[in-house]
């Protein structure tokens, strides 16, 4: 009882799934299974095409697909402690105007604040679930200007902010300095962009007729005018030969290709920033006001990753078709089976003795081989010319020779040890 207890289960064996779904050539005189093998074929060239389209996603992948997006930045400001806003017409000048200032926090005192903030605008067709983007995501960094006078104004006339990525991503700026008359602003936006973006050098720029790009994009245009031109050698292709309007770029009677991005870096210069200005009024009429711009930014296509994503993954449709595969897969195996046995059973039904003779002889043959008998073939059958012609000879004497040259390789290993 014990030792039954302690003994292992054996492991269950794992079930081999069914694939072939074929059904017997001899059928098809039934209309049924000439239009379940129409079936199969339309199956078989869907599953290409399906293939071939997942192919085409996952190379899709890979590449950066953009679209054109808006963000619109909007510049604002309101104002404090002025003239008009307090009442008095100079404040200051006065013992009570003087004494109601507080120069530690800044009560009293005419100020100005301004905003920058931004946002991406939604697309026309719907509206992403995916949470929006901080307003900072988008860029490398912003330097604000301000047109004062430093003799007066002392608090600094230029904000800058830099993304580092020490910092959380946020929506926009707000910026508080001191003065009670208007101030000239310039926000000078640089775009994060991905891959990212060139300006070239004037001599570049009137020999590829293109004022910026993305460094590869660059390099492909100058390779396709050295190609168009005829400048690599005659000889040597890794080799160009600048002409007239190159040489004084590249500074060289010739080159060799992977010279070309370290030529083309030198010729590479950071994008101007986008400058948007702004008049900041400090009078009652303009104490507040608001200015809005937008800008045309390349992003990743999300929405269409996203289609993409989930037609790639597998989900419980392709579960489904899969049980349903295997479930056809059974039913086509039992076809199979009951074709096979009612075969076995007509033939023996027409002419029974001569089929229970050949069923024996065979059965005759197969037993040889498992007994020992390589052959496997009676001394009777090898005198009958038409045994040869049988569909299995071929096969025979391709296992024969297998075993044959087996045979002899191991005798000659024996003998080299």
């Amino acid at each position: 009882m014990n030792a039954a207890a302690g003994m292992e289960a054996p492991k269950a064996a794992k079930r081999r799934k069914l694939t072939d779904k074929t059904l017997p050539s001899t059928l098809h005189e039934f209309d049924e299974s000439r239009l379940y093998t129409d079936l199969l074929e339309m199956e078989r060239k869907l599953d290409w095409t399906m293939s071939r389209k997942k192919m085409e996603i996952q190379d899709a992948f890979v590449k950066v697909s953009m679209v054109p997006r808006t963000l619109r930045v909007f510049l604002s400001h309101s104002v404090e402690g002025q003239p008009w806003q307090s009442g008095a017409e100079v404040p200051g000048l006065s013992s009570a105007g003087i004494n109601s200032l507080d120069f530690a926090s800044g009560q009293g005192i005419p100020s100005w604040t301004f905003k920058v903030e931004g946002r991406l605008l939604d697309t026309a067709n719907a509206i992403s679930r995916i949470p929006p983007r901080k307003f900072t995501s988008f860029l490398k960094g912003i330097v604000i200007e301000f047109d004062r006078d430093p003799a007066i104004y002392s608090d600094g006339n230029i904000a800058e902010w830099r993304g580092t990525g020490a910092h959380a991503d946020q929506d926009g700026f707000q910026i508080k300095r001191r003065g009670d008359v208007p101030v000239t602003a310039r926000v000078l936006i640089h775009l994060k962009r991905i891959p990212e973006r060139y300006k070239l050098v004037d001599p570049l720029i009137n020999i590829l007729d293109m004022k910026e790009d993305t460094r590869t994009g660059i390099i492909t245009a100058l390779w396709h005018y050295i190609k168009v031109n005829g400048l690599q050698d005659k000889v040597d292709r890794r080799i160009i030969r600048p002409d007239a309007k190159l040489r004084p770029i590249f500074g060289l009677d010739q080159v060799t290709f992977q010279q070309l991005p370290e030529i083309v870096n030198r010729c590479l210069k950071p994008v101007d920033p986008i400058m948007l200005p702004y008049t900041i009024n400090v009078d009652p009429e303009n104490g507040t006001g608001m200015q809005a711009f937008d800008i045309e930014i390349a992003m990743d296509d999300a929405a269409l990753k996203a289609k993409m994503t989930a037609v790639h993954a597998p989900g419980e449709n392709i579960k489904r078709l899969s049980a349903l595969d295997e479930e056809i897969a059974i039913a086509a195996q039992s076809i199979r089976s009951s074709k096979t046995k009612l075969d076995f059973l007509s033939a023996f039904a027409a002419d029974p003795r001569t089929f229970v003779q050949t069923w024996l002889e065979s059965q005759s043959r197969d037993l040889d081989v498992v007994l020992g008998n390589e052959q496997g073939v009676r001394e009777e059958d090898l005198k009958n010319s038409q045994f040869f012609e049988m569909p299995w000879i071929e096969e025979a004497v391709s296992v024969q020779e297998g075993l044959r040259v087996t045979n002899a390789l191991r005798v000659q290993q024996g003998t080299m040890g």
